[in-house]
């Protein structure tokens, strides 16, 4: 398979930039649809910053966290086996790459666990990033699937103390640039409401290609117009499904074939919840989803591609966000498919449900 290059981020770069630029005073939300390209967008950015930034990237994608310990061990990279030259902060400094997460040895180790507190933790990392800055070099904490997190409790909600501590970085002490990077638009959502984070954060909306990006991308990779009109009534933007057709060698039937497995998906969602039912967890309750409710809600976007944030039943938007079939812009207060694709499996499905 051919290496496909990265594409046309330019706001999005100077955007970042700018930011990198100041001092540190807020918390960067980096969000979008699913598969948008927000990971490869900063790790492309990461790799064209100059030495004198320190990058610390901790990528919660395949962790599973439901303790303290899991926690812990998502944050940090155990320098186990060479405790004994790098014993002080300052040599764990020295040594730490250019992009890594965050080094610690066993004798910090120790006191990171102690009494399982979160303060331990984040008072060890404000050492550390204390460190990195008096090499002359400014930190930066990039955490990848943030909402990972949420419902891991310590002594109260783990995610408030990870707050607290991303405000003491940021808008406090100045001290390191934080980024938390998510594609649950139901945890923007969150994030948007959150009290306690009103005049801390700043959000970077990574969204899918626009029209005229999408056809910039197919066209250096040989699609003639007819081909280019075509993946784009198909896929949109949606940078993997452009790849996908990219290193395909039948790009029309690629295109059918996603959209048959995308409306097959769907159909069998709608199946279950009909026959067996289902239930989705808000807060401390769980509540069931209704079939009827659903097939209403999907049916909203038979001749529109966006509806009001207020339009449907909360059951049933946060059971299609959660299944990757919506997403939410809480900053527009708009409902969308999470793709073209997602759109049209929608819009066959429901031509044949509703009478």
């Amino acid at each position: 398979m051919k290496r496909i290059e990265f594409h046309n981020r330019e706001r999005e770069i100077v955007e970042i930039t700018k930011i990198l630029e100041r001092e540190p005073s807020l918390i960067t939300f980096v969000y979008g649809p699913i598969n948008s390209g927000k990971t490869e967008l900063l790790r492309y950015l990461v790799n064209q910053l100059s030495e004198e930034y320190r990058i610390f990237y901790i990528n919660l994608r395949a962790k599973f966290l439901s303790s303290y310990e899991d926690f812990i061990e998502a944050l940090f990279e155990f320098e186990l086996e060479e405790t004994r030259r790098k014993e002080t902060l300052k040599e764990l400094v020295s040594s730490a790459t250019k992009v890594a997460g965050i080094p610690i040895t066993e004798k910090f180790l120790d006191y990171v666990f102690k009494e399982k507190k979160p303060k331990n933790a984040f008072g060890y990392m404000i050492k550390l990033f204390e460190e990195v800055r008096n090499t002359g070099k400014q930190p930066v904490l990039i955490v990848d699937e943030l909402q990972k997190i949420g419902d891991v409790k310590i002594q109260g909600k783990l995610i408030y103390e990870l707050f607290n501590f991303f405000i003491d970085l940021t808008k406090e002490l100045h001290l390191c640039h934080v980024f938390a990077v998510t594609s649950d638009s139901l945890f923007i959502e969150q994030v948007y409401n959150e009290a306690m984070l009103q005049g801390r954060r700043r959000y970077i909306f990574v969204d899918d290609f626009d029209y005229e990006t999408a056809m910039e991308f197919l066209d250096k990779h040989g699609f003639h117009e007819e081909e280019k009109e075509k993946a784009w009534k198909y896929v949109g933007g949606k940078p993997v499904y452009l790849v996908e057709l990219v290193n395909s060698d039948r790009r029309a039937e690629k295109m059918e074939e996603l959209l048959t497995l995308r409306t097959g998906e769907l159909e069998t969602m709608l199946k279950i919840v009909a026959e067996l039912g289902d239930e989705i967890k808000i807060g401390d309750g769980s509540y069931p989803v209704s079939y009827e409710m659903l097939v209403d809600a999907l049916n909203k976007f038979s001749d529109i591609e966006e509806i009001g944030i207020g339009d449907l039943d909360e059951v049933s938007k946060r059971y299609l966000v959660k299944r990757n079939i919506l997403f939410v812009e809480p900053l527009r207060k708009k409902i969308r498919s999470q793709s073209m694709l997602d759109l049209l499996a929608i819009r066959e499905i429901i031509s044949k449900t509703v009478k």
